[in-house]
């Protein structure tokens, strides 16, 4: 056991091996007026403080390893272009106590009955230069409304000629798939919208003369599972395109969703489909005819920033209300919303 020996020149330990406990408490119980000098233990940055006689100053900065997850918001449907997902980070970073680590989650694009929709709003953790791009809208009904790029791009025009779909983000996302073309009593059909893991499809023409045909729709590109939660998740599909019927004559075949959430697309008569919640998924693209009959696109899916860092480390400082579980030794902090932690 240590021996603490008061002297007239301070205080000497002996050469036992034991501790001293240092006060405790967190930054908003500091001493009000601390003599220079003074020493304690932070439990909010879990840092070893002094005080210099003008501020509180670290001793130590901890560290630690944390794995991360960083989807940005998928891109909505257009007339008939899939929606591309938003992009997707994943990996390891080391956290430094103390440090607050502000999140953003991106918003998925909004559907609509016009030409063209809305792209996904991007996701960060500024503190760590992570920046999700959020995923392209699709394209419209002729050359002149193309699709957007983004984290995944979105799935190319359809109608007197095709468009290639938007690009993707290197290390994030895929491009979109091409669109169909049509002439006179045929039916086209708009370019899947890219995923994480895989290029959106292309959409396809119909081949068999004014009588009609049917035109199809490509499938959004496949997404990304991951299991930082502890179970295997896909994330990130790419939305299905719409078809386009010209002179009202034909029909056509919607394209579905890429895994991961992503929406299918619409047709003549029918809506398409939203991506997933807080899966960065794009929505499905939307359907129309030649008289001006648009169906409504799919909304793009929100993101999601998912930390897990070891529970020994974990602070408990947080904002933004992320929903806080256990995996192993791990604890999952997953923001579908902004936020913060502090290191």
């Amino acid at each position: 056991m240590a021996v603490i020996i008061s002297g007239s020149t301070g205080i000497a330990a002996n050469t036992a091996t034991q501790s001293i406990d240092l006060p405790q408490g967190t930054t908003a119980q500091r001493p009000a007026s601390p003599a220079a000098g003074a020493m304690r233990f932070n439990t909010t940055t879990l840092q070893t403080e002094v005080y210099s006689g003008i501020a509180w100053v670290a001793l130590t900065s901890q560290s630690y390893s944390a794995s991360y997850l960083v989807i940005a918001g998928g891109g909505s449907g257009s007339a008939v272009g899939g929606g591309g997902a938003g992009g997707l980070l994943s990996g390891t970073a080391s956290l430094s106590g103390g440090t607050t680590y502000s999140i953003v989650v991106g918003a998925g694009g909004a559907g609509t009955t016009a030409m063209l929709g809305n792209s996904g709003s991007n996701s960060t953790i500024t503190a760590l230069s992570l920046t999700a791009i959020g995923g392209g809208y699709g394209g419209g009904t002729n050359s002149s409304n193309p699709p957007a790029s983004g984290g995944s791009g979105g799935g190319g025009s359809s109608q007197d000629s095709y468009t290639s779909g938007g690009a993707g983000t290197s290390g994030q996302g895929n491009a979109g798939g091409q669109g169909g073309t049509t002439t006179a009593g045929y039916t086209a059909g708009g370019g899947g919208g890219g995923g994480s893991s895989a290029v959106g499809g292309n959409g396809s023409n119909s081949t068999n003369g004014s009588t009609g045909g049917n035109g199809t729709g490509g499938t959004g590109g496949a997404g990304t599972s991951s299991s930082i939660t502890g179970s295997a998740v896909t994330y990130a599909g790419g939305g299905g395109g719409g078809f386009y019927v010209y002179n009202g004559n034909g029909t056509g075949t919607i394209g579905s969703g890429g895994s991961g959430g992503g929406g299918s697309g619409g047709g003549a008569s029918t809506n398409a489909t939203a991506g997933t919640t807080n899966t960065g998924s794009g929505g499905g693209g939307g359907g129309i005819t030649s008289a001006g009959n648009y169906k409504t696109s799919g909304n793009g899916g929100s993101g999601i920033v998912i930390l897990s860092v070891p529970t020994a480390n974990y602070t408990g400082t947080t904002t933004g209300s992320p929903t806080i579980t256990t995996s192993g030794s791990n604890t999952i902090i997953s923001f579908t919303a902004s936020g913060s932690y502090t290191a």
